[in-house]
């Protein structure tokens, strides 16, 4: 099944905008043959930091370190590419450091709504909860999707989003209108992060459907005896398990 044609997000504009605005520093880092992976590790340990200042209540601050951490969030691929670093490591590194990141934000909101003496609300540490199982649903259905032979890169929410949602209402508004704003950030992005993981599951469900129709050549283990034996295996590594240079 065909991959259904990419239809241009708002915050596609906002990312072409916003690499017109760094690509100074992106040409820096390049230039000076910074690691990708670097960039991808101090992107990840500023997130956390939001995080932490997102559990103490500091929720307008939390907002715009996250603004900063776009950069990064940007910046090791931009340079990856530049210098002619890219590697299959580096996109499991970016990738896993990703999740690493969305269930910090998300724990640290969770921490904020159950020890917060003001805004203090289990229902919405409940909320948060349900909002990690859903984006960590999100990356492993693409994933496991891309292990079956199929690219699942359909649903409402992607990544960037998410990360739009978690900083920039945050830093203009913080706990406006005593948390209101906040909430309805996090409901959202929980309501879509599953409304996403069920497209991508009815997605590779319909992807191979065609697939499982086949019909399954069953081959006995056990050779005929009139059938004439199968000439010897040469010597060394199999085909399918050869090293790749």
């Amino acid at each position: 099944m065909p991959t259904p044609s990419y239809v241009k997000q708002p915050t596609d504009y906002v990312k072409n905008g916003a690499l017109r605005a760094i690509e100074p520093a992106i040409g820096f880092l390049a230039r000076h043959n910074v690691s990708p992976n670097t960039i991808t590790t101090v992107g990840t340990v500023m997130t956390i930091v939001a995080s932490i200042v997102y559990a103490t209540g500091h929720i307008m601050t939390a907002g715009w370190i996250m603004n900063v951490t776009a950069f990064f969030d940007v910046a090791d691929g931009q340079v990856a590419r530049r210098t002619g670093r890219s590697s299959v490591f580096g996109a499991f590194y970016d990738s896993t450091l990703d999740r690493v990141a969305d269930g910090a934000l998300m724990a640290g909101l969770a921490f904020f709504y159950a020890t917060n003496s003001i805004h203090h609300n289990l229902y919405m540490v409940v909320v948060c909860l349900v909002c990690i199982i859903g984006t960590f649903l999100i990356s492993y259905t693409r994933a496991r999707a891309e292990a079956l032979g199929v690219e699942a890169k359909v649903g409402v929410m992607q990544r960037p989003e998410r990360m739009v949602l978690l900083s920039v209402p945050q830093s203009f508004f913080g706990l406006f209108w005593n948390g209101w704003v906040l909430m309805g950030i996090i409901l959202l992005l929980t309501v879509t992060a599953w409304i996403t993981a069920v497209q991508r599951i009815l997605y590779v469900y319909r992807a191979t459907k065609k697939i499982d129709a086949k019909p399954i050549r069953i081959v006995s283990d056990s050779p005929s005896p009139s059938a004439p034996a199968a000439p010897p295996k040469p010597a060394g590594m199999a085909a399918s398990r050869r090293a790749q240079p």
